[in-house]
């Protein structure tokens, strides 16, 4: 979750971030109920110097591929995961993230640029563990983007989860997630968005059980004090449509849900899916 903290230590924005954290720490475990079943079918994909745009606490890395340590515990697999970095902009996410990284069997550290008062906290470094490396900022601005992420580059894949409702410009996001990514490379994602249309062809299992209609008015109606209690969340973007109308792609594969779970799952439909990088620019 990409809460919309920003290198800024303001009181204001340190309230903010602390509150969000705190709301997420009970709000995530309803989320993961909900979603971790559309994860389990794009997670796979993930392989490589890998970029997760906002990963809040990471619980999903435990969905990347694993192998047997010596020691008989479960790993992220070295041979599929060689790097990771994870830019996330709210310190307060940082000491989650960084305990669901060892628990995987990264090494975790930190970028000294952005993140120097928690660079104490690296990991000793553990002979064949995959690097894992927190980095404070954002991709919204490319004139603003962390050097460690830059001199990172390219990347095998980048990954975002429910991360693209909270930037500020989701177009400029996704234009910075292409240039990131080394031609061929992939770009995972699973995001809320407004309801889709009816007929919508991305739309899976559309049984017509929800009033498509009624709810993304509804959706448009409350965006305004949801954004405001939810540190940035929009809940009415075409985040697919986004992602399928950047330039740069060679496919973009997605579905769309419609969960009827419970209330708020009628105003947090999913896309989830994979773009491909063309392999040489057009011309």
């Amino acid at each position: 979750m990409y809460s919309e903290g920003r290198k800024d230590d303001s009181v204001r924005t340190r309230v903010a971030d602390w509150l969000f954290k705190s709301l997420w720490v009970w709000e995530s475990r309803r989320n993961d109920v909900k979603v971790d079943v559309y994860r389990k079918m794009i997670w796979p994909e993930i392989s490589g110097k890998v970029l997760d745009l906002g990963p809040g606490f990471a619980k999903s890395l435990k969905f990347l591929s694993h192998a047997t340590a010596a020691d008989g515990s479960q790993v992220v697999d070295a041979a599929v995961i060689s790097g990771y970095t994870a830019l996330e902009p709210n310190p307060f996410l940082y000491g989650k993230l960084h305990r669901n990284a060892e628990e995987n069997g990264f090494a975790v550290g930190y970028d000294a640029a952005s993140c120097a008062k928690d660079a104490r906290a690296a990991t000793k470094k553990k002979e064949g563990a995959v690097p894992f490396t927190i980095v404070r900022g954002t991709l919204d601005d490319a004139g603003r983007i962390p050097q460690a992420v830059l001199d990172g580059a390219p990347y095998d894949t980048v990954l975002t989860s429910f991360s693209m409702c909270t930037v500020r410009d989701p177009q400029a996001t996704v234009a910075n997630i292409v240039r990131l990514l080394r031609p061929g490379g992939k770009y995972v994602f699973i995001e809320h968005v407004l309801q889709p249309d009816v007929g919508d062809p991305h739309v899976v299992d559309d049984t017509g059980r929800v009033d498509v209609r009624f709810w993304a008015r509804v959706q448009n109606l409350i965006n305004p004090v949801w954004r405001a209690i939810g540190h940035g969340c929009n809940i009415n973007r075409r985040t697919g449509d986004i992602i399928a109308g950047a330039r740069g792609w060679e496919s973009v594969d997605y579905r769309s849900v419609r969960p009827v779970i419970d209330l708020q799952s009628r105003i947090m439909p999913l896309s989830f899916g994979v773009a491909r990088k063309a392999a040489k620019p057009a011309e």
